[in-house]
C-alpha cells in the first residue's frame, strides 16, 4: 500500500481560508523542500505539524478549519514551521449571546435493514456483551473481590459457556469523603448507573465492607434501581464482608461465589437475538490526539456519527475542554433552545470548576498533543469535535447521568480518557469507539472499545492495538465516507461478537474512575 514515505512532498489544508497547512510526510519535511505551488520551506517542519502559507505578521490570526486557533508572537515568514511557542491563544469564547438551535440542517434519509446480534434485557436495553457485574461499594473490598473473580474465571465460567466474563466495578471512592456535599451527587450516581449497564443483564450484585458512607440502601435505593433486576421484587443481593457470618477472609470469598452462581445461571440461560441498529448506544472519544485527528479519524467518526443517528440510534460525544472553544457550533446545532441553554449550563459548571482548582481550559493540551502537532486547545477542539458529525443535538446528559434517549446527546465529561470512558459506560454505552494518533492501549473491561488510528504509521506499528486505519484518507487511499461506512459495518460485527477489538483479544482494560468533584475528607 501507499504511505506517505513514498508520497512527493505533501501538505493538508482544511479550510479555504486557512494561513497554515500540516505536513502529511512520515519524517517530516527538510528545509529547503519545494511545496506543491512552488513554496519553499525555510526550516525543517516534522509530521503534522503546521507550516504558515504567507507571511504573518505580528499579531496576525494563524487560521486552521477556518478559524483563529492563534495570534502570532512575532512576524512568521512562509515557509516557517508554525508552532505552540509562537501563538497567542484566543481567550475563551464567552457563554453569553450565543446562536441557539439556528442551524436546521436538512433531515438525513433514514438508514434501514441494518441489524446485529444482540442481547435483550428486561429494562428494554440491548447489551453486546453478557458478563456478570460485581458492584463494589468502596475501595476497602476490592483486593477481596478481585480474588473471588479470579476464582470464578476458574471455577464457575466454565460451567456457563455463554457467559462473557465477570468484571468488578471497582473504584475509589465510597469512604473518606464528603458523602453529603452537593457535588457528591456525580461520582454517586456514577457507581448506580455503571451497575445498570446493557452488558450486564439486568442482575445486579454488590459487595459491601459494613461501615463504609456510601451504603448499599444509598447507592441502590428500592432494591432495585430503575428495575435493573430481573426479579424487581427481589431484595438487593449485598455480601457484606463485616456481616458476623464470614469467619475468616475464605468465608467471605466463598460467600461472593455462593452468589455469583446464583447470576450466572440466569445469564448463562440468554442467547443473542437480532436487533435493529437502534439498539447501539455508543461513545466516541479522543485520546492520544495529534494533529491528524481532526483531518482523518474524527471526520470519519463523524460521518458514522451521522450514520448511527439516521439507523434510528444512540450516540454520545464528551470532553468539554475539548469542544469549549467550540460551544457556539454546538449551540446552533442543538435540537432546541432548552437543549442550547443545557449545553451551555454545563460549559458554565464546568469552567467554575476549572477556576476553583486555578485552571483553566488550557490544561487540557498534553506534552503529546504538542509533539503531535497540536497547538493549543482551540486548534484540538476544532478537531475533536468533528466526531460529533452534522446531526441535531438532541440532548445533554450531566456527569454520571443514564442516557434515555435516541440520538445525539451530548454528554458533559472531563476529557480524561478513563474518566470519559466510565462517565459514557454509567450513560449506558455498549459500544465504545476511541481515536488515536499518537497511540494508547486503552480499553474497558466491560464495554469493547473500537480504536481508530489517525495515520498509517501508526496503524502499521501498532498493528495488533488498532482495529482500524483512518490514515488511508491523509494517504489518498480511502475518502472519508468510506472509512465511516467501513467503521459503521466493523461496529455491528462487533457489537454482534462475530468479532474481537484488539484490547478484548488481549485483555487490555483500563481502571474506572470517577469524578468526584466533591471534597475528600
Amino acid at each position: 500500500m501507499t504511505t506517505t514515505e513514498t508520497r512527493p512532498p505533501h501538505i493538508i489544508r482544511m479550510h479555504a481560508a486557512d494561513n497554515v497547512a500540516i505536513v502529511a510526510n512520515v519524517g517530516g519535511l527538510e528545509a529547503g523542500t519545494v511545496l506543491e505551488g512552488g513554496l519553499t520551506l525555510l526550516e525543517r517542519v516534522p509530521q503534522a505539524h503546521k507550516v504558515a502559507l504567507v507571511d504573518l505578521p505580528e499579531g496576525a490570526p494563524v487560521l486552521r478549519y477556518g478559524i483563529a486557533i492563534g495570534y502570532a508572537l512575532r512576524p512568521i515568514q512562509a515557509g516557517s514551521w508554525v508552532h505552540e511557542r509562537l501563538l497567542r491563544m484566543p481567550e475563551a469564547r464567552t457563554l453569553e449571546g450565543l446562536p441557539k438551535a439556528s442551524v436546521r440542517p436538512q433531515p438525513l434519509p433514514p438508514l434501514e435493514d441494518y441489524t446485529f446480534e444482540g442481547y435483550r434485557n428486561p429494562d428494554g436495553s440491548v447489551g453486546t456483551r453478557n458478563l456478570l457485574a460485581i458492584t463494589e461499594t468502596v475501595q476497602c473490598v476490592a483486593g477481596v473481590t478481585q480474588f473471588a473473580i479470579e476464582r470464578i474465571r476458574a471455577e464457575l465460567l466454565p460451567k456457563y459457556p455463554n457467559v462473557d466474563g465477570v468484571v468488578a466495578l471497582e473504584h475509589s471512592y465510597g469512604c473518606g469523603v464528603a458523602i453529603d456535599a452537593p457535588d457528591a451527587l456525580v461520582p454517586i450516581r456514577t457507581v448506580r448507573n455503571l451497575s445498570l449497564n446493557p452488558n450486564f443483564g439486568g442482575e445486579l450484585m454488590v459487595v459491601s465492607l459494613g461501615c463504609e458512607k456510601l451504603q448499599p440502601s444509598r447507592l441502590m435505593p428500592q432494591a432495585a434501581d430503575a428495575g435493573a433486576h430481573a426479579n424487581a421484587e427481589a431484595p438487593l443481593d449485598v455480601v457484606v464482608l463485616q456481616d458476623e457470618a464470614h469467619v475468616g477472609f475464605m468465608a467471605m470469598v466463598e460467600s461472593i461465589l455462593r452468589q455469583a452462581e446464583v447470576h450466572l445461571e440466569r445469564l448463562n440461560g440468554r442467547r443473542r437475538v437480532t436487533v435493529p441498529a437502534s439498539e447501539l448506544v455508543v461513545g466516541v472519544q479522543c485520546g492520544g490526539s495529534d494533529a491528524f485527528s481532526g483531518v482523518t479519524a474524527n471526520p470519519a467518526v463523524g460521518f458514522c456519527t451521522d450514520l448511527l443517528v439516521r439507523a434510528g440510534a444512540s450516540v454520545m460525544f464528551s470532553e468539554v475542554t475539548e469542544v469549549r472553544d467550540g460551544i457556539d457550533q454546538l449551540t446552533a446545532r442543538a435540537a432546541s433552545p432548552e437543549v442550547a441553554d443545557a449545553m451551555i449550563r454545563e460549559m458554565a459548571w464546568y469552567d467554575a470548576y476549572l477556576r476553583r482548582g486555578g485552571a483553566d481550559r488550557s490544561a487540557n493540551t498534553t506534552p503529546g498533543n504538542k509533539t503531535g502537532g497540536l497547538a493549543n486547545i482551540v486548534e484540538k477542539a476544532m478537531g475533536s469535535i468533528v466526531k460529533s458529525g452534522s446531526a441535531p443535538i438532541s440532548n445533554v446528559l450531566a456527569p454520571g447521568d443514564k442516557l434515555c434517549s435516541k440520538g445525539l446527546t451530548y454528554a458533559a465529561t472531563p476529557a480524561s480518557d478513563f474518566i470519559c470512558g466510565t462517565l459514557q459506560m454509567a450513560a449506558g454505552m455498549n459500544l465504545h469507539v476511541f481515536t488515536t494518533g499518537r497511540g494508547t492501549p486503552y480499553g474497558l473491561a466491560a464495554v469493547p472499545v473500537i480504536k481508530v488510528a489517525t495515520r498509517t504509521a501508526l496503524a502499521q506499528r501498532w498493528h495488533d492495538l488498532m482495529d482500524l486505519n483512518a490514515g488511508q484518507i491523509a494517504d489518498g487511499e480511502a475518502s472519508i465516507e468510506q472509512v465511516g461506512w467501513e467503521l459503521f459495518q466493523l461496529m455491528l460485527d462487533v457489537a454482534s461478537g462475530r468479532k474481537k477489538t484488539w484490547a478484548e483479544h488481549w485483555k487490555l482494560h483500563n481502571a474506572l474512575v470517577l469524578f468526584n468533584p466533591a471534597p475528600v475528607t
